[in-house]
């Protein structure tokens, strides 16, 4: 490779995220002492992803990849080739785990390399949470089946937001629930913290979806109940735990005040409902709270230990990980103009819900 070869790379604008472009990139001819340029393979591309875009500067998604001001690069699930080594412990043709931007690759400084990870410690990414800085080496991931790639990328980050929401709803005795309210029931990362409720038992799991979704709620066996939005009121009011994807404002102001003070705990996970008004102020209840997936990660790995926080997830992804299969549709797609109609698909709400769109940049 020369420095005339070119990386192409999607990015969005942090304004309006309707708007996309692509840019060129240039490789390095060199890499200094420590770096190693990654190959982008193929990424997985959700709602979750709507949701880095709009709380990408409140949580700091966009500092993991910089780009021109005004605009951003959108993290995601990816798997990718090491090409090019200039650390003597990293060596090309090696297959990594991790958060890519959109794009053809990615240049990483490498550091703290063992056995099992590559952290990237590029100075902008120095005060980023370390998950989303980790490298998985696959060869000797415990996790890695490549006969399971596409589900590893549409499911496994959110499956573990899921698991961990689960487990910090749990290690709280539930609030004293006695239902747990979903909010965009049919995403993904709704659908994992469904499985996981359902096979610890204490509660009925109650998903609310759109009027065109509840067929595929209802058919899931990890819901007790599909509830269409408008139909928020005719819930039961006991004691709940709300855990809301959509982000949409109405739909937890509604929510809230039908149930009151049995809203014993409140927290978005997703904002699938792109553009949504605001909730109100001063709802009753429990104050709605954002999870952040790496906070409880760390509390975990502290009361756990490292491998016994991997043992626990892993045991239930590979759970999760088969049972998906006769639901969850893959859809691969390649080349820029595929990588835009998915996104605006995404970003439109109208992609399906049994759909798994994993995508690539390169034609």
């Amino acid at each position: 490779m020369t420095n005339t070869d070119k990386s192409l790379a999607f990015e969005v604008s942090k304004a309006d995220h309707a708007q996309t472009r692509v840019v060129s990139d240039s490789i390095p001819d060199h890499l200094a002492s420590g770096q190693v340029l990654l190959k982008v393979d193929r990424f997985a591309f959700t709602s979750n992803n709507i949701t880095y875009a709009m709380v990408g500067e409140a949580i700091g998604y966009w500092k993991f990849f910089p780009a021109e001001d005004g605009w951003g690069r959108i993290p995601a699930s990816a798997f990718a080739d090491v090409v090019r080594s200039n650390h003597p412990d990293v060596r090309e043709g090696e297959r990594l785990l991790g958060w890519f931007p959109m794009a053809h690759h990615l240049l990483i400084d490498a550091g703290a390399v063992n056995a099992h990870q590559i952290v990237d410690q590029a100075p902008h990414r120095a005060d980023t949470a370390p998950v989303y800085r980790s490298y998985t080496r696959t060869a000797t991931d415990a996790q890695y089946d490549a006969a399971f790639e596409d589900q590893h990328l549409l499911l496994y980050i959110l499956f573990m937001t899921g698991f961990l929401v689960d487990d910090m709803i749990a290690d709280n005795d539930f609030f004293g629930a006695e239902a747990f309210v979903i909010g965009s029931a049919s995403s993904k990362t709704a659908i994992a913290l469904a499985h996981q409720l359902h096979a610890r038992g204490g509660g009925e799991v109650i998903g609310l979806t759109s009027p065109g979704n509840v067929a595929f709620v209802e058919g899931l066996p990890y819901y007790d109940k599909a509830v269409p939005y408008d139909d928020i009121e005719s819930l039961a009011n006991v004691p709940i735990v709300f855990i809301d994807h959509s982000g949409d404002g109405e739909v937890v102001s509604r929510l809230h005040r039908h149930f009151g003070d049995n809203v014993k705990y409140s927290c978005m996970v997703g904002m699938t409902h792109v553009g949504a008004a605001p909730r109100d102020s001063d709802l009753p209840g429990a104050e709605p709270a954002f999870f952040f997936a790496p906070g409880q990660v760390q509390k975990r790995s502290a009361d756990w230990g490292a491998e016994g926080f991997q043992q626990h997830l892993g045991d239930a992804w590979q759970r999760f990980r088969g049972a998906s299969v006769d639901w969850l549709n893959v859809k691969r797609a390649t080349g820029k103009d595929a990588v835009e109609r998915v996104y605006q698909d995404v970003l439109a709400g109208s992609a399906k819900p049994d759909e798994g769109h994993v995508l690539s940049m390169w034609e």
